[in-house]
């Protein structure tokens, strides 16, 4: 696994950000259908609406398929999504030996968070001018 210094994560920033949005979209796009699903199947005329269920379940499947091809993105370049709804990830470093992430959230202007990785988004700790430089 590559470790992530803070001006790599940050580099790698631009492009990361474009999949991150792209993950975002998809995933409120596929919560959307979700629900037309919810509301399809629960409907008292269910049967009636057999042709739509189909069309919903394909579209949640293509959905899925292209977010699945986002995360393996990021996977290639060893960074973890954490939330495909807030577009949280963290990129995987190294703090005085001992292995730490580095915490983005979609919208962050850069990388400005780390956290143990069993202290989780909760455990966010601002990055020390040390750490930056």
């Amino acid at each position: 696994m590559e470790l992530y210094t803070v001006d790599r994560a940050n580099r790698t920033l631009p492009y990361v950000r474009r999949i991150v949005a792209d993950i975002v979209a998809e995933h409120l796009r596929w919560e959307g259908e979700l629900a037309r699903l919810d509301v399809l199947v629960a409907s008292p005329h269910g049967d009636a609406h057999a042709d739509a269920v189909t069309s919903v379940e394909r579209s949640l499947q293509r959905i899925a398929r292209e977010i699945e091809g986002f995360e393996r993105d990021l996977e290639a370049l060893d960074i973890q999504l954490k939330d495909r709804r807030i577009g949280l990830i963290d990129f995987p470093s190294e703090l005085d030996g001992r292995p730490v992430l580095l915490c983005w959230r979609h919208g962050e202007p850069a990388v400005q968070f780390w956290h143990d990785p069993d202290a989780g988004f909760a455990g966010r700790q601002p990055l020390s001018p040390t750490l930056v430089g």
